[in-house]
């Protein structure tokens, strides 16, 4: 016999809930969105036996985090829409708490909100290891009883005390034997005429009803209903605001009767905790600073220092192997379109994975052990002056891996002010998209010395994803002069335990993010590739012809080697193909810039994602050119001359507005829908692309004219 049941897993943030999932699903996960909602919903499944070997198929929901069932952001809405709403096909039969051991005063808040709902919970208490070692001694049977809640202890990162969850699950299970407050009292008509009026499982189900009236349209019950709802809670002056203040000092001082009575630590003033006087440093309106571009400095020295052997490895692999490729099979067009096209396109995305690796790799390590968060809250002051705030910090600093994820998290910001400027200026952030070409054009003009141990090709990445940073408050600031609100901002915000990175969940979000890197880009680029030499290598009508029959007459025979020949004929029929015609016509645009035709077809083709760039400059100096497929693509660029100058075609004018350029421009467009779809009107992503190629074109132009 096979039973199925759905599970809600919810917790405060940064209390292990995450680790409880994953421990309980390992890979069996897949992730979509609440129903009508851009909220990201992640789902698991895991099979369980009961005592008499009955098969448990449970469904397991990974709720956002939240401190408490009062949405105050949309995330935050899902649990309460979720749990309150028996009707809701999501409803879960059991709900799983955690809480933090470490922090159970404010854990067992939402916690004992569950309790009173009436849905059947376990109560996971995580972080034992942090629990032990501030020798906090916790009476599980006792609290138990209290709660009328089973209750179990872990430490998810480790897994300890997963046997003993997954023997609770498989119990039979029954809503909470107590009420952890008696809420009836506060609103006694209220409550009655919502409990006679619709399904709710509990007097508390009703009080949180009559609290969060705007939210029950989502309810799925009569529209007439939940307009009597509605109406009770006028007709009796039902003070939303007062009665949650009057709830949450109910709460806390039973909580605190709890924690005097069931749990008892030894006496250890924060101020003398270690984590306390790190803070102190870290966290220092002068010294945090320094630290902070301190660790960026050593990020993206390391970036450039450790992936050079790897990349040059890499490179050196993609040029002996479209050697092979070319000679093996006979010349013709598979043959070029292995080489020239999909070699090509290949080698501009796989070359730049170490260095995408050790990004993620550095992003990850900041955040798993807390440095982050201390971050954020140390340029919550800074953001304000911007218009922005310390929870504006995090999606910006995602930025730096993917602006769509990052646009994504900005739901977490209440104030919609705040909100909209965050998503208009987080695509400013140097992404990962980027990366491979601030790497090429910095590998191109910049010298790969050390001065005072100082890589100068590191300094400069790092001056490009700070040139970034600048330009996205710099374009907040203004934003904030433009758009109106008088609704009120606040910052509040947990700062994390310090912890030793969990280098196994590092590794497998290295994996996770490269594998996306090479697959969703990979694609775009091998197929943007392919398309781009089909129109570099034919042209209109009789257009090759004209230039062979020109090259192939006594004058230019008798009076020029072969080889010149070819290469000319090569040329020319490039600069006349269907690509070759598609760059001309923007060449007079992009001119001031610095940049040709040839230049032009990658702004073109890099619209769709910026990585573009670099497989199309491969392709590009590839086309029609035997010799280039011994060459790295970074050599092909380097050898480039430019035809009105006589020297290299990338100079450093040319290389500095480049990036100046691909810094600035909205060139993804993920980016584009996902910005459509968050804020669900098309004036923004247009805005944002108009102020973006603006400020792109008009940096390029100042940068190119000042320094060629």
């Amino acid at each position: 016999m096979i039973k199925k049941i759905k599970i809600a897993l919810i917790g405060n943030p940064n209390s292990g809930k995450s680790s409880v999932f994953n421990a309980l699903t390992g890979l069996n996960q897949k992730v979509a969105n609440f129903p009508g909602v851009t909220v990201e919903k992640k789902t698991g499944y895991t099979s369980l036996r009961d005592k008499f070997g009955n098969t448990i198929e449970a469904e397991i929901i990974d709720l956002p985090g939240t401190y408490s069932l009062y949405p105050k952001s949309p995330e935050e809405r899902i649990p309460f829409q979720l749990l309150c709403d028996p009707q809701n096909e999501a409803h879960p039969d059991l709900t799983i708490v955690v809480a933090d051991g470490a922090n159970l005063k404010r854990n067992l808040f939402l916690a004992s909100q569950l309790v009173d709902l009436k849905i059947p919970v376990v109560l996971v208490i995580n972080m034992m290891d942090i629990v032990r070692f501030k020798k906090i001694n916790i009476n599980f049977e006792k609290l138990s009883v209290r709660l009328g809640v089973p209750i179990v202890s872990m430490n998810a990162r480790k897994q300890e005390g997963l046997k003993e969850l997954k023997e609770a699950i498989a119990k039979p299970f029954s809503p909470p034997a107590n009420d952890f407050i008696d809420i009836r009292p506060f609103a006694p008509e209220v409550i009655d005429t919502i409990r006679q009026t619709v399904n709710v499982n509990s007097n508390y189900n009703a009080f949180l009803v009559a609290n969060n009236l705007d939210l029950i349209s989502n309810f799925e019950i009569p529209e007439f209903k939940k307009e009597k709802i509605r109406a009770v809670c006028a007709q009796y002056e039902f003070n939303a605001q007062q009665m949650q203040a009057k709830e949450t000092l109910e709460r806390y001082r039973v909580i605190s009767t709890i924690m005097n009575e069931f749990i008892s630590s030894p006496e250890n003033p924060i101020q003398k905790s270690p984590s306390y006087r790190i803070d102190n440093v870290l966290t220092h309106r002068f010294w945090g600073y320094f630290i902070f571009l301190a660790v960026l400095f050593l990020v993206f020295q390391a970036i450039f220092a450790w992936a050079v052997y790897p990349m040059d490895l890499i490179d050196s692999a993609f040029a002996w192997l479209s050697v092979q490729v070319q000679s093996s099979l006979p010349p013709g067009l598979i043959n070029d379109l292995l080489v020239d096209g999909i070699l090509a396109g290949l080698n501009g995305i796989v070359v730049f994975v170490p260095q995408i690796a050790l990004l993620f790799f550095f992003v990850a390590v900041l955040e798993d052990t807390g440095y982050m968060s201390r971050v954020s809250f140390l340029m919550d002051q800074l953001m304000r002056k911007f218009g922005l705030n310390g929870k504006s910090l995090i999606p910006l600093m995602s930025g730096v891996a993917c602006a769509v994820p990052a646009i994504m998290s900005t739901r977490t910001i209440s104030n919609w002010k705040e909100r909209l400027i965050t998503i208009m200026v987080t695509p400013l952030m140097s992404c990962s998209a980027r990366l491979p070409v601030y790497t090429l054009l910095i590998a191109l003009i910049i010298p790969s010395d050390y001065i005072y141990g100082v890589n100068l090709q590191g300094l400069v990445l790092m001056f490009m994803y700070l040139i970034g940073f600048v330009a996205a408050i710099s374009a907040a600031w203004v934003m904030k002069h433009i758009l109106q609100s008088t609704e009120k901002s606040y910052f509040v915000m947990e700062l994390p335990t310090y912890r030793l990175p969990r280098w196994s969940t590092i590794g497998i979000h290295i994996a996770e993010k490269v594998k996306v890197f090479l697959f969703e880009a990979g694609k775009v680029i091998v197929s943007v590739s392919i398309i781009l030499w089909v129109l570099s290598s034919f042209g209109p009508s009789g257009a090759f012809d004209r230039i062979e029959d020109k090259y192939l007459s006594e004058t230019y025979i008798r009076s020029m080697p072969q080889d010149e020949i070819d290469r000319r004929i090569q040329s020319e029929k490039l600069e006349n193909s269907y690509a070759g015609r598609l760059g001309h016509i923007i060449e007079p645009v992009i001119k001031p810039l610095g940049y040709d035709w040839k230049i032009g077809i990658a702004l073109i083709t890099s619209f769709a994602a910026r990585e573009v760039f670099v497989g199309t400059m491969s392709t590009i100096y590839s086309v029609g050119d035997e010799e280039s497929s011994k060459m790295t693509v970074k050599e092909k660029m380097r050898n480039e001359i430019d035809p009105e100058t006589g020297g290299p075609k990338y100079t450093f004018a040319v290389g500095i507005s480049l990036m100046l350029f691909y810094a600035f421009a909205m060139q993804c467009i993920s980016t584009v829908a996902v910005v459509y779809r968050e804020t669900r009107k098309i004036k923004y992503p247009l805005i944002q692309i108009l102020y973006m190629s603006g400020m792109a074109y008009l940096a390029s132009l100042i940068a190119y004219q000042l320094l060629k």
